[in-house]
């Protein structure tokens, strides 16, 4: 699925009530209350990274006390860094990593991007998100990449001696491949959660860029991202072999979006097990 497709899980579906929503909620209750312990030993703070186009507003979250740990970035998906997103940064530091979740959007605007009322269905908040996107150069990307590794190289609890891991959601998995590309020497481990245009016909297509990375990879493709392009796993799976590198490829049963909460497509059981593994990939990866 490509970034300019409509991203169903930020469209407003009349079908699901509130009460339906509110059951969807209420069953991860109990695993949210375990989230939550964990994460309040998470120390988190707003931060301002310097990169070769401006300045970026984003989050870094770490473990408290003393020690080090790898470092991880996260790319949002089109509705940018957002609470979902927050709650996923701390979950993760939580585990034992030091995360990044930049706006991607910093040139053309800065804190929530997609409040209360965003609907991508909505063409002009479609048009608004979309034209941020697209200010979003591949050289630019390359070097928010290197900017963002930087920066979290730079903080006392990164053990730089580990190597680092990138995740990214909806277009955030291309943007994942880039940065593995960019920053081969630091990263480690690529995570893809419903990743839109990871092959396409132009000659900067991600999976292009495969060969020049040194990374293990988990690619979580959407069922209907597959059923619209039932090729892409497959041009995946050759690009990886062909470049000898560590890669899981999976067709998760669940919709475009189904990794980030507060998304009408969120599903649970689902979004658990690709969690689950990715963080047995930087287990195994950053060393």
């Amino acid at each position: 699925m490509c970034d300019d497709d409509i991203h169903v899980g930020l469209i407003h579906d009349p079908t699901v009530s509130r009460r339906t929503f509110g059951l969807m909620t209420a069953a991860g209750a109990a695993a949210a209350a375990s989230a939550a312990r964990a994460q309040a030993k998470v120390v988190e703070k707003d931060v301002e990274v310097k990169t070769a186009d401006g300045t970026a507003d984003a989050v870094l979250f770490h473990p408290s006390g003393k020690g080090t740990w790898p470092a991880v970035l996260i790319w949002t998906d089109i509705a940018g860094l957002r609470p979902t997103f927050r709650e996923m940064g701390r979950r993760l530091a939580a585990e034992g990593y030091v995360v990044l979740v930049p706006n991607p959007f910093y040139r053309s605007v800065k804190g929530v991007v997609a409040g209360e009322g965003f609907n991508f269905a909505n063409p002009t908040d479609r048009a608004r998100v979309m034209g941020y996107r697209q200010a979003m150069t591949n050289a630019g990307v390359d070097g928010d990449a290197k900017a963002y590794l930087a920066f979290l190289d730079a903080q006392p609890q990164t053990n730089k001696r580990r190597k680092a891991g990138v995740q990214g959601y909806c277009m955030g998995g291309p943007l994942s491949f880039r940065t593995a590309a960019a920053v081969p020497g630091r990263i480690a481990a690529v995570g893809s959660f419903h990743g839109g245009g990871l092959t396409t016909k132009s000659p900067d297509s991600p999976h292009l860029l495969i060969p020049k990375t040194n990374a293990s990879y988990l690619v979580a493709v959407a069922e209907n991202d597959d059923k619209q392009q039932p090729d892409s796993k497959d041009i995946l799976k050759a690009a990886f072999a062909e470049a000898k590198k560590s890669a899981t490829v999976e067709v998760y049963p669940a919709a475009h979006g189904w990794c980030v909460k507060g998304s009408q497509v969120y599903n649970e059981a689902q979004a658990e097990k690709a969690w689950a593994e990715l963080l047995k990939l930087y287990k195994a990866s950053l060393a």
